[in-house]
């Protein structure tokens, strides 16, 4: 049976904020354990943080990932220097790996890591995904894994993130760091089972951009003119823009059905673009010719209430089951990377203390990224500038 500890710290220093991490989470006479996955921000040195994370547990599996800030059930921290861990102890669990992931060849990369996952046990019902943030085509992930395990299983993660400029992200397997791979985390604990819900607070303004030409995740044309300067001349930003200064206000909206809005209690699910070549701009998943796109606009009550009404939701479904470990996945546009408006800490509050035990937040590892993978419909789904939360529970 799997057990789960956490922790999370701000130190400048990586090898010691590792260090501390581990303390915290494991105690300070035996840290070794079978799985430890690390999520930190960009200003960490990961080949450090990879390498001191094997010398206190030799027999661990290391994973990482960049972001560009962590939650922990210590709190939320949205710093260059962040670290924080979820360490696992037990048996039921497999990890795959696959390097060279782009938007081209999401689907073939993403198969290649589904078949290796499904050859070291054909046991798994539920995996912990996390890929490259940038220039990637995450419904092919989605399909790809699904070809091999079946839709019943859930599919929960995200993508890593730099300091919100979409110029590079890291992931790490054992002693080794990439820019653009994938990890995947096959579990079968028979006792654990999983919730998984998304929700954003932006809402669609004005009338919706027309994709005129694409190419899977590549949209070469908005409206009939160069897709990136239209879409900088819809937001009021100057030509000489970078992706930095467009996801903090750029989010794209896509209208969902009535059934699906009803469900994630907005009638558009977003969209973001981390990566631009010329006029070409590079969306999260495949956007087909005539998909209309609406500019959105973050509101701070909507983000509250949605959060309060997605947790009711998610507790209900356990009933008195007890949450054994969240893992959780916050896109970085709704910290205070984002005019630094909104009272995270609140916000996180909000989403903890629910799940709270006998006075305790379970173990929790979130982090601030590009996207989050959760289900909608019942359907595992891709989506951007949410908050995700994956509760495991017995």
């Amino acid at each position: 049976m799997l057990s789960f500890n956490s922790a999370s710290t701000r130190v400048v220093n990586t090898k010691r904020g590792v260090i501390e991490c581990m303390e915290i989470a494991l105690g300070n006479q035996n840290q070794d354990c079978d799985l430890a996955i690390f999520h930190a921000s960009i200003g960490h040195n990961f080949s450090e943080l990879v390498a001191q994370a094997h010398e206190i547990a030799p027999n661990a599996k290391i994973l990482a990932a960049s972001c560009c800030g962590v939650v922990g059930r210590e709190g939320v921290s949205e710093s260059m220097k962040d670290i924080a861990v979820m360490t696992i102890k037990g048996e039921e669990f497999t990890v795959a790996q696959v390097d060279g992931v782009f938007g081209h060849n999401s689907y073939s990369k993403c198969l290649e890591l589904a078949n290796d996952l499904k050859a070291r046990s054909g046991k798994i019902n539920m995996i912990y995904f996390l890929a490259s943030g940038i220039d990637i085509a995450n419904d092919d992930c989605i399909a790809a894994i699904e070809s091999v395990f079946g839709s019943d299983v859930t599919i929960f993660g995200a993508t890593s993130s730099d300091n919100m400029k979409g110029f590079i992200s890291y992931q790490a397997v054992d002693n080794k760091v990439y820019d653009h791979a994938a990890f995947a985390i096959g579990f079968w604990d028979e006792t654990l089972k999983i919730e998984t819900q998304a929700t954003h607070g932006f809402v669609a303004v004005g009338e919706p951009m027309i994709v005129t030409k694409s190419e899977g995740h590549i949209i070469q044309e908005i409206n009939n003119k160069p897709a990136w300067e239209e879409y900088l001349t819809k937001l009021s930003l100057p030509t000489d823009s970078t992706c930095g200064d467009s996801i903090p206000v750029g989010a794209l909206g896509e209208k969902l059905s009535p059934e699906l809005a009803k469900e994630y209690g907005n009638n558009h699910i977003l969209r973001v673009v981390t990566k631009h070549v010329g006029s070409e701009m590079y969306y999260a998943t495949k956007c087909p010719v005539g998909t209309e796109l609406w500019l959105t606009s973050r509101d701070e009550s909507l983000i509250f209430s949605e959060m309060e009404r997605m947790v009711k939701e998610m507790k209900k479904r356990l009933g008195d089951r007890k949450a054994v470990a969240v893992f959780h996945a916050d896109c970085l546009a709704r910290g205070r990377f984002l005019f630094n408006k909104i009272i995270k800490e609140e916000l996180v509050n909000t989403m903890q203390f629910p799940f709270y035990s006998e006075g305790s937040c379970p173990p929790w590892l979130g982090m601030y990224g590009f996207g989050e993978f959760a289900r909608l419909g019942g359907v595992n789904t891709y989506h951007n500038y949410t908050t995700a939360l994956y509760v495991l529970y017995r």
